[in-house]
């Protein structure tokens, strides 16, 4: 399987300058091996680390075309996520990345809960451009998102109609689905 589309992941952490391999890593190492899904990985601990990541990507790499998903592992509150004990609202996050984030899925892992409004998403989505934002219900207790998150950049390599993918997903994973709440708002 060669695809053409990509997976760009966002993790935040304590301190950038601390190398460590997080499970993340290891998730998408394994995404790559098993299903050849290529994808970048950046850390950042700053709201100005996370823009700077989003920046580069934006302007800098000439296959941003090619990245479907902005992966987002980041813990939060409601519709926050936070950074180095600062919490930032998905409406802020929006504003920040106004209409640069066209035709893209932005996901996030259960490190956060996502429960938004309609208005919520809708704002989210109109003023990013994104084509859907995803994420869970459930936060991480005892299961981690991983799985499912791999079984869902999975389909979204091979269909474009975010309602299809869903469909597929719980059909694929009904259980996982439920037990974590998987959410999309498009």
């Amino acid at each position: 399987m060669d695809y053409d589309k990509f997976i760009f992941c966002l993790e935040a952490v304590d301190d950038v300058e601390t190398e460590t391999t997080t499970v993340v890593v290891k998730n998408l190492e394994q995404l790559a091996f098993e299903q050849g899904i290529d994808s970048i990985y950046k850390t950042c601990d700053t709201i100005e680390g996370l823009e700077e990541s989003l920046n580069a990507l934006l302007y800098e790499d000439h296959n941003f075309k090619n990245y479907e998903i902005i992966y987002l592992v980041m813990q939060g509150e409601e519709n926050n996520i936070e950074l180095n004990g600062y919490y930032y609202s998905l409406e802020e996050i929006a504003e920040l990345f106004e209409g640069r984030m066209k035709g893209k899925i932005l996901h996030f892992a259960n490190a956060k809960v996502l429960d938004l409004t309609e208005e919520e998403a809708q704002y989210f989505l109109d003023i990013t451009g994104a084509r859907a934002v995803s994420g869970y219900g459930l936060a991480f207790n005892e299961v981690t998102s991983s799985g499912l998150d791999k079984a869902f950049f999975s389909l979204c390599q091979d269909e474009d109609d975010v309602v299809e993918i869903v469909e597929e997903l719980h059909e694929k994973h009904y259980t996982l689905c439920k037990m974590l709440d998987f959410r999309l708002y498009y």
